[in-house]
């Protein structure tokens, strides 16, 4: 049974950071781009970012420079990376493995002013 778990989020003021993790078991890691999604209260969810299998790294342009995916296969986990966090930035945070169509429960992020 395929399973993400994310953990990592948290209350921090602006300017901070946070680094999100996602642990995902019963699939083959490797074989799989990692994106990561938000979703803030009363908005839609939105993409924030990719890695795939080979690295290769895109963000969206409303955490370009201030977000950084990673991925360890040999832990099956992806990370994100959060500094210089805003309060606009306050949203559940999601992972997904395309591969598999599957997706975490989400872990929450709050920026306070």
């Amino acid at each position: 049974q395929v399973q993400l778990v994310e953990s990592g989020g948290g209350l921090v003021q602006a300017g901070g950071s946070l680094r999100l993790s996602c642990v995902l078991s019963g699939r083959i890691f490797s074989l799989t781009n990692m994106n990561w999604y938000r979703q803030a209260p009363g908005k839609q969810r939105e993409w924030v970012a990719t890695i795939t299998v080979g690295g290769g790294t895109s963000y969206a342009d409303s955490v370009k420079g201030r977000f950084t995916i990673s991925r360890d296969n040999a832990k099956n986990t992806t990370y994100l990376q959060m500094t210089s966090l805003k309060p606009g930035d306050t949203a559940v945070y999601y992972c997904n493995a395309v591969l598999y169509d599957s997706w975490g429960r989400g872990t929450q992020v709050t920026v306070s002013a």
